[in-house]
């Protein structure tokens, strides 16, 4: 039977439907089978910098934290926080009535140590006087002793003279006697020989006499030197007891002024004055506290060396590797908004920081769950006046660290690299199962897009920039890599077919 007119509209209607929800359902399964990802050109880059970015505060070179040396009551403070101060500038006053008085009764008695010495000192002149004299009568004595020996020695003679003459008179009185007898002289002449030898003889007792009366004058001569001689002895150790007194009295007038020295330099301390130039950071004390020393003692004020200003930032423990002595910064001050200063690291301190510790050290308990820090110095360079003068210690601050820079390198966003256990990335010959106990084979690559299917390249990576990474080897200038989304990436597998996401009108370019 023929169809009506009708019927086949109807029925052309109904196959142009069933045709509309084929393509669709064919467009939706399509859709729903091949991802859709983006992808960026490799290009090679002039530069990319490896940064480390960390937060920190404003440090001086130095703080000066003054504490009282002395007790007292503070009586005045000739300074207010935020002042400049130069070196020897007076800062605190405390009363120095106890001390001067203690310091004017250690002058009294120094003088007095003083005059000691000086009295000491003229009874050594006395006493060397005292030995002078004895060693003069000790050579008086010693000439005498000299004479009266030259005196024995002529007295001697005058004997040996007597001697000879009484022999030469009993010879002559022999001869006369002989004479006599034979009848030769007279009487008369034998007399007079006999007178003779009765005065040589008294010549020679006379000449003896003497000689004993010198001996015993050389004796005492003697007896005086000798006498004389401890006398010396005596004077040499009286001026030798002088100079020990001299010495002792020196060494007690050397003690005084010690003391008067610690006293006075105690007495000094009651004016505290700035040791450096610098910035009066805080002044805990007030006017009338009653400052003590020792142990417990007051903190007057702290003073901040401002002539070199750095920047401590904490790095994470992960980072701090990368961070290297002589590396460059830019410095981001929170008070200063975007304004960026130039700095260079001059310190990294070899000692973690737990992020509860309030100072680096070795920690007692050790805390392995803690993330930790190391701290990193950053000297500000080539600071404006104004902003110089505009810092305070303690400010926020946030550095970046340049820790590498690379020239005309190959680099890729980051999220185009990924890691992949060798079997998940593509079948490589040659390459088996793993062992039970093996750990799987990791290796590094990005997806590359050829005739719209991903295909897995392994890749040596380099340094890590802001938003992208180098690539060493592997990947050429030209290729189109997959960058994502992720949750893309880690589904991918070899010669997956995948579409090029579309690009939104009005949208940037990818990266």
């Amino acid at each position: 039977m023929a169809l009506s007119r009708k019927t086949k509209i109807i029925a052309g209607i109904v196959a142009v439907v069933l045709l509309a929800v084929i393509t669709v359902v064919s467009i939706l399964a399509t859709r729903k089978d091949t991802p859709e990802v983006t992808t960026v050109k490799v290009e090679v880059r002039k530069e990319l910098r490896s940064t480390v970015t960390s937060s920190g505060e404003v440090r001086p070179i130095q703080f000066m934290n003054l504490t009282s040396e002395v007790q007292g009551r503070i009586e005045e403070i000739y300074v207010k926080e935020g002042d400049q101060v130069t070196k020897g500038q007076p800062l605190v006053r405390l009363d120095p009535t106890q001390l001067q008085s203690n310091t004017d009764a250690q002058l009294a008695a120094f003088q007095a140590s003083q005059d000691e010495v000086r009295v000491s000192q003229s009874q050594v002149t006395a006493a060397q006087n005292n030995y002078a004299s004895a060693q003069q009568q000790y050579n008086v004595a010693q000439v005498a002793v000299d004479s009266a020996r030259q005196a024995i020695v002529a007295a001697q003679a005058d004997v040996d003279r007597a001697q000879v003459e009484v022999n030469a008179a009993n010879r002559e009185l022999s001869r006369n006697q002989q004479l006599l007898e034979s009848g030769v002289i007279a009487r008369s002449e034998y007399d007079a020989a006999k007178d003779r030898v009765e005065n040589a003889k008294a010549s020679l007792n006379n000449a003896k006499s003497n000689l004993s009366s010198r001996q015993l004058s050389v004796r005492d001569a003697q007896t005086r030197l000798a006498q004389q001689s401890v006398l010396v002895r005596d004077a040499k150790r009286g001026v030798d007891t002088a100079n020990l007194s001299v010495a002792s009295s020196q060494s007690r007038a050397n003690q005084s002024a010690a003391t008067l020295r610690g006293q006075r330099n105690q007495r000094d301390k009651t004016l505290q004055v700035a040791p450096i130039n610098g910035v009066i950071a805080e002044i805990p004390s007030k006017v009338g506290t009653f400052a003590v020393a020792g142990l417990s003692t007051t903190a007057l004020l702290t003073i901040a060396d401002m002539s070199q200003i750095n920047v401590e930032v904490k790095v994470d423990e992960t980072s701090i590797e990368k961070v290297e002595v002589g590396q460059k910064a830019k410095i981001k001050v929170d008070a200063f908004g975007d304004l960026e200063i130039a700095g260079e690291v001059i310190q990294k301190t070899p000692l973690a920081v737990g992020k509860s510790q309030t100072s680096g050290g070795l920690s007692v308990n050790i805390n392995v769950q803690e993330a930790k820090e190391f701290r990193v110095v950053i000297q500000m360079r080539d600071l404006p006046t104004e902003v110089q003068a505009g810092l305070r210690p303690g400010m926020s601050a946030t550095a970046e660290i340049t820790t590498k820079v690379v020239n005309d390198v190959v680099a890729i966003p980051l999220q185009a690299v990924i890691e992949k256990k060798a079997d998940d990335a593509k079948a490589l010959p040659g390459d088996g199962a793993p062992a039970p106990n093996e750990k799987p084979k990791m290796i590094t690559g990005v997806y590359v897009l050829r005739d719209n299917k991903a295909k897995f390249v392994e890749v040596q990576t380099g340094i890590i920039g802001e938003s992208d990474r180098e690539i060493t080897s592997g990947l050429n200038a030209g290729d189109e890599v997959i960058t994502g989304p992720s949750r893309v990436l880690n589904t991918l597998k070899e010669d997956t077919l995948v579409k090029k996401q579309a690009k939104k009108e009005g949208a940037p370019a990818s990266p």
